[in-house]
């Protein structure tokens, strides 16, 4: 992590659902049936893989951005997104803080480009700044 407590050194991700294989399955069929909802899923990949946009994007944001599923969080990260899934969660010198909730995510409306506009807004709000990429 950064020494810089209002640093911001890189972001996560958080799905609304399990990276299993099990998971995967019921999440893509629950979505289809309209039983499952995942939007930062729907910003970052299509049907079965992840949007080019979405890899165009990322790569241009101020830090990295990893995307984890509810079963692959660290406990510290399971603590700060805790049931507010899907979510963005900043790492800085202080810990994890979460940028974007599930509200925000949808307000994206399925757009990379918005993802990405919505995380600087919400850095900035909360007057954090983003390390440099290394």
């Amino acid at each position: 992590m950064s020494a810089d407590s209002d640093e911001i050194d890189s972001l996560i991700g958080v799905y609304n659902a399990d990276g299993t294989l099990s998971g995967e399955l019921r999440y893509w069929f629950g979505a289809r049936l309209g039983r499952a909802h995942c939007a930062l899923c729907e910003i970052t990949h299509g049907s079965f893989l992840e949007k080019d946009e979405w890899k165009r994007v990322s790569g241009a944001l101020p830090v990295p951005f990893e995307a984890v599923h509810l079963n692959e969080r660290s406990p510290a990260l399971k603590a700060a997104s805790g049931t507010a899934t899907p979510c963005v969660i900043a790492s800085t010198g202080n810990g994890f803080e979460m940028l974007l909730g599930a509200e925000e995510l949808e307000a994206c409306r399925s757009e990379p480009q918005a993802l990405a506009a919505a995380i600087l807004a919400a850095a900035e709000a909360r007057q954090l700044r983003f390390a440099a990429r290394s």
